[in-house]
């Protein structure tokens, strides 16, 4: 079980320590921190439960944000991500069976593309190839972190490998290790937020359209779905509805599932089978009290949780590691504390505010479309027709689609 006592230390000895940082959690978002330090002089050690190859076998696509692909392109990996993962150059939105739809395509930004979609094994293979060129990061795989103890001047995290208990000296713990984070459980940092009434029915098909540039927010009574193009004129689907009727749909027999899913995309695709498993989760929106305390900062789902409307939810994580790693490397090039709390309370002043406007902002897509109250049906439908006409409106929703709302780390300035 991990604990966080507090325990007496000897004096500071930086030649006694074994890393700057320890990152426990070595999925897409503490990979990416673990990268964006590179080249910072920071030693790194690197905590995952899995095994190397393990980490890469989830079935899972990500909505990747344009501020997103500036990171990675900041970083130096986004020449071997982007040839392996699709483009996406238009985004539709409709509203159930409301005959009009708002789209945005490239001319609105300027730029060939409004997004992608990458698959979790091509994002954690190159992260993982990147991080195995830079000798300060030192991987701990199939490590199980069983107690950590903040101190004065530094901390000690214990885990073990196999039947080896082991320990490392570290100036700060960041927490990368999820939504149910026992690194925050066990530091007694508390959050805000709500279990939705939906799950989510995730699952890949394959279509025969002659174009598979686009991605779709189909709004419906019962719950949103995005389907998100992939290679291959593959596409990730995300099917929100309530959970009863979410564990039906995964349970229904095939030929019928991929009747339900036509008749919800209104027979947009010609030619359509489902390639993979259908997996379910549940929906949730979690805000934590605090993104830090001495010795300890909280990035990615370890912090916050959002609908997954909109696709916004990993694009905050690499988010939050690259405001991170920038106010980390600007403190270690000015001889500053790394662990202390005037450090760390500069990442979260940044980052807190900005994943709250997102949290807002799905929670108010999925309430407002959500339903069948007449009023609102109405006036969302009027919001959508206002959306296609006013254009300031509809850039400044872009703009949160993006990324590009808010305060751009050095490193998307730097992949421009």
């Amino acid at each position: 079980m991990l604990t966080l006592d507090p325990a007496p230390h000897p004096a500071h000895d930086p030649l006694a320590l074994d890393c700057d940082l320890a990152i426990i959690g070595g999925g897409i978002v503490g990979a990416t921190l673990a990268a964006a330090l590179r080249g910072s002089g920071l030693r790194i050690c690197l905590f995952e439960a899995n095994s190397l190859n393990g980490l890469k076998q989830r079935q899972r696509a990500y909505a990747v944000s344009l501020l997103s692909s500036q990171i990675f392109t900041g970083i130096g990996i986004w020449n071997k991500i982007a040839p392996q993962i699709a483009p996406f150059r238009r985004i539709q939105l409709s509203d159930a069976d409301y005959g009009r739809t708002v789209g945005f395509g490239p001319e609105d930004v300027g730029l060939p593309a409004l997004g992608y979609v990458a698959e979790h094994q091509i994002l954690t293979a190159e992260l993982q190839a990147f991080l195995a060129t830079s000798p300060q990061v030192q991987w701990r795989w199939e490590a199980q972190v069983t107690q950590v103890e903040p101190g004065t001047d530094y901390t000690v995290v214990h885990y073990h490998q196999g039947e080896e208990a082991k320990q490392v000296k570290t100036r700060l713990v960041v927490g990368a290790d999820g939504a149910r984070s026992p690194i925050r459980q066990q530091a007694q940092i508390h959050t805000k937020g709500w279990k939705y009434w939906q799950s989510c029915v995730t699952f890949t098909i394959r279509h025969q359209n002659p174009s598979n540039d686009t991605a779709y927010e189909r709004f419906w009574y019962d719950g949103p779905m995005g389907v998100l193009p992939l290679p291959g004129n593959r596409c990730q689907v995300v099917w929100t509805a309530p959970h009863a009727e979410a564990q039906a749909l995964q349970a229904l027999a095939p030929d019928e599932f991929l009747a339900r899913f036509a008749e919800r995309t209104q027979h947009s695709f010609t030619g359509l089978e489902v390639i993979s498993d259908r997996f379910l989760f549940p929906v949730q929106l979690m805000q934590s009290d605090r993104y830090s305390q001495p010795r300890l900062a909280l990035i990615g789902d370890a912090a916050h949780c959002c609908h997954p409307v909109g696709g916004q939810g990993l694009n905050l994580g690499i988010r939050d590691a690259a405001a991170l790693a920038e106010v980390l490397t600007t403190a270690h090039r000015n001889g500053e504390d790394l662990g202390s709390p005037a450090v760390l309370k500069r990442y979260e002043r940044w980052r807190k505010p900005e994943n709250w406007v997102i949290l807002a902002f799905t929670d108010f897509l999925d309430r407002f479309f959500s339903n069948r109250i007449a009023p609102i049906v109405a006036l969302r439908r009027l919001g959508l027709w206002g959306l296609h006409l006013i254009y300031p409106a509809k850039i400044l929703a872009l703009r949160l689609m993006t990324g590009f709302l808010g305060r751009r780390p050095q490193l998307a300035k730097l992949g421009e």
